[in-house]
């Protein structure tokens, strides 16, 4: 077996054990799974640190987050090829040779004998020779039979069939094809796995959606305004986009059309008073900022320091510090004055964003759903605190989930009569609505799957006894 070979091995102990996009690949799948951590913040520390040239940190980014777009099919033939048992082998050689095989079946422009090598090279340098020729051996064994290989027959299971050929976890593709059937699950799957367009929120304040359209396209970026949108640019791709003077000087920010459309559903307007219970990294507050012309006041709160930097720091760029004051607290039990507009941008499963976050597949559970409902209802309820009578209760999150979405609002609209819901189709384009909330999905908008819900608070009625306490 690979793992006791692997137990005895004598690894190189010279030099960097992970160096270059696929070591630094390796590493950080393998981070991700043994430990909590995601795959966003890994990356962003992989690719700041200054030691790969632009070509290598493109690699390192398209390695990583494939593997994890494609990792069920991938381990699939890895299975079929490892003499033992694939799931028991050691993280980083699994790991290693996933980079490998990824590499083999979609990236048409590595040579196979690179893939492979630079594969048996990394396993070789963290766990010795042993390992490193069992890695060879797989691998090539792979690419002799590549047009042989066999999948799962979709007549004997459906849901299996999808979960391995489309790469999502066996309990989330059943789930889906009991609620969407089998052809809209196949095409969300297939959505889930392209490559995600960027989405910028100009910033109307200092510039226009056709000026900055324009400087893009004049630099080559293949880009156009968002059909659901308005004041938003859609782009293929945004190499080095942090560095881009335009970003520094805070004419757009980085924001996916979806998240835009649930902050237009707040409706704020020029010197309205705004909490944001949930405001890290601040997309959200600055949004309403920019809508309100920044005049007004804006809450944004957060209960860990460090993501209220991270607010700041967006506010100060897109000059808006005056509008947006961070405030550390628990949004479960706030107390502040009533507002003109609570948003609640909820914390969930996250399974509308999949596309941008890969390792979330591999990292939820079925029972993480249900586990997020309590937070969600207690948000609410704290946020329904915090709303003037005729203010507006912002509802929102980046999951598909009816549980955390339509059914988390239907429950708190029969215990607080004093809300109503106002239908979306009033301040959206009808094409993002759905029965009254804001509703979009990856394979239908081409956007991540978003949910709002506005619940505006009656001016004199309130709750009944029967509710209160």
């Amino acid at each position: 077996m690979l793992q006791s070979d692997d137990q005895s091995n004598s690894p190189a102990t010279e030099g960097p054990l992970f160096h270059g996009a696929r070591g630094l690949a390796v590493k950080v799948l393998t981070r991700i799974e043994q430990s909590d951590a995601y795959l966003d913040k890994l990356l962003e520390n992989e690719l700041a640190s200054g030691d790969l040239n632009d070509a290598d940190k493109r690699l390192l980014n398209e390695l990583a987050t494939g593997v994890l777009r494609w990792q069920a099919k991938l381990d699939w033939v890895l299975t079929g090829f490892y003499h033992g048992e694939f799931s028991k082998c050691i993280p980083v050689v699994r790991n290693a040779l996933r980079v490998a095989l990824y590499q083999i079946l979609y990236l048409d422009r590595i040579p196979h004998s690179a893939a492979v090598n630079e594969s048996v090279e990394i396993v070789k340098r963290l766990k010795g020779e042993r390992s490193a020729r069992i890695v060879n051996g797989v691998l090539r064994s792979i690419i002799r039979r590549i047009n042989s290989i066999t999948y799962p027959e979709r007549t004997e299971d459906v849901a299996r069939y999808l979960s391995i050929m489309y790469s999502h976890p066996l309990w989330l593709s059943r789930r889906w094809v009991a609620r969407f059937g089998e052809e809209q699950t196949r095409a969300l799957m297939e959505a889930n796995n392209r490559r995600p367009r960027i989405a910028l929120r100009v910033n109307r304040m200092k510039t226009t959606t056709e000026e900055l359209l324009a400087a893009f396209r004049e630099r080559g970026i293949n880009a156009s305004v968002s059909t659901f949108a308005e004041g938003v640019i859609v782009a293929d791709t945004f190499p080095g986009i942090g560095r881009d003077p335009l970003f520094q000087a805070g004419m757009y920010t980085v924001q996916d059309e979806g998240a835009v459309l649930a902050t237009r559903l707040a409706a704020v307007r020029p010197g309205m008073r705004v909490i944001d219970l949930c405001a890290a990294p601040g997309g959200k507050s600055t949004a309403m900022a920019e809508e309100m012309n920044g005049i007004g006041e804006i809450i944004a709160v957060d209960k860990y320091e460090a993501k209220l930097r991270a607010v700041a720091a967006a506010a100060a760029r897109l000059g808006l510090t005056d509008a947006i004051h961070p405030l550390l607290g628990d949004a479960r039990s706030l107390s502040l004055e009533p507002a003109d507009v609570v948003l609640i941008d909820a914390p969930c499963s996250g399974l509308g964003v999949l596309a941008k976050k890969p390792d979330i597949k591999w990292k939820r559970e079925q029972e993480d759903i249900d586990a997020m409902v309590p937070l969600q209802r207690a948000l609410l309820e704290n946020g329904a605190l915090l709303v003037k009578p005729g203010g507006a209760l912002i509802y929102s999150t980046c999951t598909i989930e009816r549980s955390e979405n339509q059914e988390m609002v239907e429950n708190f609209l029969k215990d607080h009569p004093e809300f109503r819901l106002e239908p979306a189709e009033l301040l959206l384009p009808p094409a993002v609505t759905e029965s009254g909330y804001l509703e979009t999905f990856p394979h239908r908008h081409g956007m991540d799957g978003m949910f709002a819900a506005r619940l505006v608070r009656r001016e004199h009625e309130q709750r009944t006894q029967e509710h209160v306490g």
